[in-house]
């Protein structure tokens, strides 16, 4: 698209907005009255591109982010809109949300996000490498790559890095909470270790950036061990030699991140970062013969989360509906949310996964026809108790 057409769709976008195109209110949804500072917009171009974007103020507190995943566990898959009923009432009430990471579509571990995912301070999923949105200790939103260093030490003095609620493979334990759910899944035999805190600390939730003693509790050759609430099973596969143990010795866990994440209580990956503190990030890989490559460069239904200092944008792209919406490529996803006023900006799941939901009902019309089954999403909600940020 020429620069004067793009000029011409940011422009359409600022009339949409003006006008508050579709905006629904609390009222009509049961939820009583709205506070000033959210609106939602649909933007409709010539191109053709249907754009759903909520905006939300980011100095009034009664305004929170969280992650969710299906089924409040650590795997599993769930619409959009069944993640949003799922919330625990003492968040809020939900008023917006859009899917979230990219994730794992089958076996056993389906739902298993592809990065980092904490939900209410507990670590659902480990960092892999990616792009990961995430709010500090005092609700600052970040955006980085962000890496696992995540450790245990065995009670022979032994460092090992470890995974948490995936798939085991060869070459690493995992430690599996008991938010993955009531059993570890694994096959091919092993060696598991039920581990509980050493210490009033409870191993689950488990929280991000800490070093927690532990005790080997009990010791099982197998696999697919029992996981009791408010303890963990460290499982190691078959293949990965480890010194002799008996129950009542000791093991340390390291969940530390690079960048810090010390209390942090909100963290979502997904990937790539469109734009980092004003500037748009080049995108590589037109070229490569991988899906998840190739895809950047051509138009999908998208989702993304922007923000800058006064707003936060949940923004959703139709795509694949040639007379309606044909969707986006992330470079024009990224110079959209630019013109949007976005510092900062995060891809998420696109295609069929592509969802947001407004007070009450989905916005959009998803590819498939209807909701797809997701593994986890940003939900926004509205807390009376909140206060506003201090000017």
């Amino acid at each position: 698209m020429n620069t004067l057409a793009f000029t011409r769709t940011l422009c359409w976008s600022a009339l949409f907005l003006t006008l508050r195109l579709g905006q629904a209110s609390g009222e009509d949804q049961g939820l009583g009255p709205l506070p000033s500072g959210i609106t939602y917009t649909n933007v409709r171009t010539q191109e053709p591109w249907s754009i759903h974007i909520v905006r939300f103020e980011r100095a009034k507190r009664q305004f929170e982010v969280h992650s969710m995943h299906a089924n409040a566990s650590a795997i599993g898959l769930s619409s959009l809109s069944r993640q949003v009923r799922a919330l625990n009432p003492s968040l809020g009430q939900p008023v917006a949300a859009l899917n979230g990471d990219f994730y794992r579509r089958d076996s056993a571990y389906a739902g298993d996000p592809r990065g980092l995912q904490i939900s209410s301070g507990d670590i659902l999923s480990a960092p892999d490498g990616g792009a990961t949105f995430w709010l500090d200790a005092v609700g600052e939103p970040h955006v980085d790559e962000v890496t696992s260093e995540f450790q245990v030490r065995l009670p022979d003095g032994t460092s090992l890095p470890f995974g948490i609620n995936e798939e085991r493979r060869s070459g690493r334990p995992v430690l599996y909470t008991s938010s993955f759910g009531a059993s570890t899944l694994t096959v091919g035999g092993g060696t598991e270790w039920l581990i509980e805190a050493d210490g009033p600390a409870s191993l689950s939730p488990l929280r991000v950036g800490r070093k927690y003693s532990a005790r080997v509790a009990a010791i099982r050759h197998g696999c697919n061990s029992e996981i009791p609430a408010g303890k963990a099973i460290l499982s190691f596969p078959r293949n990965l030699k480890i010194a002799r143990v008996e129950p009542g010795e000791k093991v340390e866990l390291s969940t530390v991140c690079s960048p810090n994440f010390r209390a942090v209580r909100t963290a979502i990956s997904g990937g790539p970062i469109l734009i980092r503190e004003g500037k748009r990030q080049k995108l590589t890989g037109e070229d490569s013969d991988s899906f998840q490559l190739s895809s950047m460069f051509e138009r999908h239904p998208r989702s993304a989360l922007g923000w800058n200092d006064a707003y936060f944008f949940l923004v959703e792209v139709d795509g694949r509906q040639a007379r309606l919406s044909v969707g986006m490529t992330l470079d024009e996803l990224t110079r959209y949310m630019a013109g949007l006023g976005c510092e900062n900006a995060m891809n998420f799941d696109g295609g069929g996964s592509a969802t947001l939901w407004y007070l009450g009902q989905v916005r959009n019309r998803p590819c498939d026809g209807h909701e797809r089954a997701i593994a986890n999403s940003v939900v926004i909600t509205w807390n009376d108790h909140s206060v506003e940020r201090k000017k």
